[in-house]
């Protein structure tokens, strides 16, 4: 073979591998870059709760109209979907962000620290952006900028889902991802596939974690309603204690874990968090009450914890001579990452951070509302990276001295542009 026909077979060569990557949009991503930054920083100056993010969403929607994206509002009560079709007939994509904040004091001395107070459960609290929704935010209006300027490299159609109240919603509201499901969020056009991220501040910079199937916990809550028999603190014999019936139910609890549960399968969490029962010292009261929350990552063993808790709770109440209920309600389902989608897009990831900063994780039990659109359709939901490289002292999520750095937004928007583009063209 001469030089000419080697130089022609490596142009060749090099011409498929870059039409394998997809268009070139460096320019785009360093175009949004500091504008997301920006955005970033204003959210998290005036960070809202739940159901009550009508400033951010505003700002939201006047981004996406003036992108030339058609625009829904007052979805889910304040939730933003934006549509955007490509040149070309193809499937639609869907990409979410979630744009609530917590009721938490920030700490940070940052130059946008939040100083909003607001009223959560009949009490004055600090408003904050304690678990990265700023950054998720203002990644995918990034996102949005950029696919909104390159539909003639889209075959399909792109949903923009900015979800509200993802850390749930008032007492005795709807909200969240499960009513922005109720309302169709997923149809019209009908979801096949969907994205999402969440930025952690443990984790470096540059780097994505992701697992296939079970991901995060479903989120359950418990109340237990104990019923016994008053009497005076000086005579038990003379009562049925709700106190002491409450202690052993709160053991047998916890023996559904650690002696019925195949936990080298996956985990499960039983966790009483709040017992409330009497009034004064010298007086053993008539009933306890007990709420909790319980987190499983896998649908059999959800249903053999919940079927075991009531059985336990009844029967536990009954040798000790009261009565005890135990009502379950469902917060959040399974994070599942359908494993054929996360096969298919794993390539994309590896190719925008490098092989090496890919990672399997294991299951996590905290829980993820991103779970119910992944009820409609398959989803690809992975970990960002937010912790400055060698940084030593992270906080976790929900601490008033939670941190992100800003560099790490970058990648998230190269990871949702580029697993839309691919999803939609190959």
């Amino acid at each position: 073979m001469n030089k000419f026909k080697v130089f022609a077979f490596a142009f060749v060569i090099a011409t498929c591998s870059l039409l394998a990557q997809g268009p070139n949009l460096s320019k785009d991503y360093k175009s949004v870059e500091n504008k997301v930054i920006d955005w970033r920083h204003d959210f998290h100056q005036n960070p809202e709760l739940g159901n009550r993010e009508f400033k951010t969403a505003e700002k939201i929607a006047k981004h996406l109209k003036s992108l030339g994206i058609e625009v829904k509002t007052g979805v889910a009560h304040t939730g933003v979907v934006g549509l955007l079709k490509g040149d070309k007939p193809g499937k639609v994509v869907a990409l979410r962000a979630d744009i609530d904040a917590l009721p938490v004091t920030e700490r940070n001395d940052l130059p946008f620290k939040s100083t909003v107070t607001s009223e959560f459960l009949g009490e004055k609290v600090g408003v904050m952006h304690a678990c990265g929704h700023d950054t998720h935010t203002a990644i995918l209006m990034g996102v949005a900028e950029i696919l909104s300027k390159n539909k003639d490299k889209i075959k399909g159609t792109v949903k923009f889902i900015f979800q509200p109240s993802e850390e749930g919603p008032p007492p005795g509201e709807e909200g969240g991802a499960l009513l922005m499901v109720k309302e169709g969020v997923m149809e019209n056009p009908k979801v096949d596939a969907i994205f999402g991220l969440h930025i952690n501040s443990q984790t470096p910079v540059g780097m994505i974690r992701y697992k296939s199937g079970g991901t995060m916990a479903a989120a359950q809550s418990f109340t237990i309603k104990v019923n016994g028999k008053q009497s005076h603190g000086s005579q038990p014999w003379a009562g049925v204690d709700p106190i002491l019936i409450s202690a052993k139910i709160i053991d047998g609890l916890q023996t559904i874990i650690s002696r019925e549960t195949k936990l080298t399968e996956e985990a499960a969490v039983i966790t009483v968090g709040k017992i409330k029962s009497g009034v004064r010292f010298n007086i053993i009261p008539e009933s306890a009450e007990m709420i909790g929350t319980i987190r499983t990552l896998d649908y059999d063993m959800k249903d053999k914890l919940n079927k075991r808790m009531v059985e336990m709770v009844e029967t536990i109440a009954k040798a000790y001579g009261g009565t005890a209920t135990c009502e379950i309600k469902d917060a959040t389902d399974i994070t599942y990452n359908d494993p054929a989608l996360v096969s298919q897009m794993l390539p994309t990831l590896e190719r925008v951070a490098g092989n090496d900063n890919v990672v399997i994780q294991k299951a996590i039990t905290g829980a993820e509302d991103f779970s119910y659109f992944q009820r409609e359709a398959p989803g690809f939901f992975f970990f960002l990276g937010g912790m400055t490289p060698g940084n030593t002292a992270s906080f976790p999520h929900h601490t008033p001295d939670f941190l992100i750095d800003d560099a790490g937004m970058q990648l998230g928007v190269k990871a949702m542009t580029e697993l839309t583009l691919d999803y939609l063209n190959k």
